[in-house]
């Protein structure tokens, strides 16, 4: 059938997954805005208990450990937000949370690249974020750890440094929503399937990056992830 194409057809995108020489196929990237409170004060938003703020990224944002990523067109101020990122290995629709907990393949390390310019132009306007959020090589991901089954309470260190300088700094346990709870949600506005990925929100911290700028993200439990921000394409 591949002869059919119009032109080649681009190859599946897919992640490392830790100590495996398995890889995981991802469909799709799910991201969560505001689910730290010290980041919604630090963006000049109040904290509330209202539902949380779902987008996403093209799958072939992901970018691997260890790349080189080109400063994003037309951004003046590029920023950056590590995350913890869920990947799902079960479908999951209208779950509560209890039963979306089953559906957990593993997590990563991920940071969830910003054009915070064009993002306060958008807010601004009353537009959508997509064109702050979902551009080229935006989701830097490290391997996924796998899980034998998603802990009851989750915690452990989230931290970002930029050229060996602490950046961010937070604590897993410091989410609004629960992992859980954000499936859940998900699967009631998207039918979530296997090789679906959740970028979980960051901690307060997030600030600009520069071409040459090194950085390295960890979070307790999974493979550490870095990256090097080159000058624009």
């Amino acid at each position: 059938m591949t002869d059919r194409f119009l032109f080649p057809a681009r190859a599946p995108v897919s992640a490392e997954i830790a100590q495996s020489d398995m890889l995981f196929p991802v469909r799709r990237i799910f991201c969560v805005g505001r689910n730290y409170a010290d980041h919604v004060r630090e963006m000049g938003s109040i904290p509330t208990d209202s539902s949380p703020i779902f987008f996403t990224k093209p799958a072939d944002a992901l970018v691997a450990n260890g790349s080189s990523i080109n400063f994003p067109m037309s951004c003046t101020n590029l920023h950056h937000e590590v995350e913890l990122v869920i990947a799902l290995d079960q479908p999951v629709i209208k779950a509560n949370p209890q039963s979306a907990k089953t559906a957990i393949f593993g997590m990563a390390t991920g940071i969830d690249l910003t054009r915070r310019d064009l993002q306060k132009q958008a807010k601004n306007n009353g537009q959508p974020w997509d064109i702050a959020k979902a551009f080229d090589q935006s989701a830097p991901m490290g391997a996924i750890t796998p899980l034998k089954g998603f802990p009851t309470k989750l915690t452990g260190a989230i931290q970002l440094s930029v050229n060996g300088e602490q950046r961010q700094a937070g604590d897993l346990s410091q989410m609004l929503w629960t992992v859980p709870e954000l499936i859940s949600q998900l699967s009631h506005l998207f039918q979530l399937l296997p090789g679906d990925l959740i970028f979980t929100g960051t901690p307060a911290g997030v600030g600009p990056l520069l071409p040459g700028d090194q950085v390295s993200a960890s979070i307790e439990g999974t493979s550490p992830l870095k990256i090097q921000i080159l000058a624009a394409e």
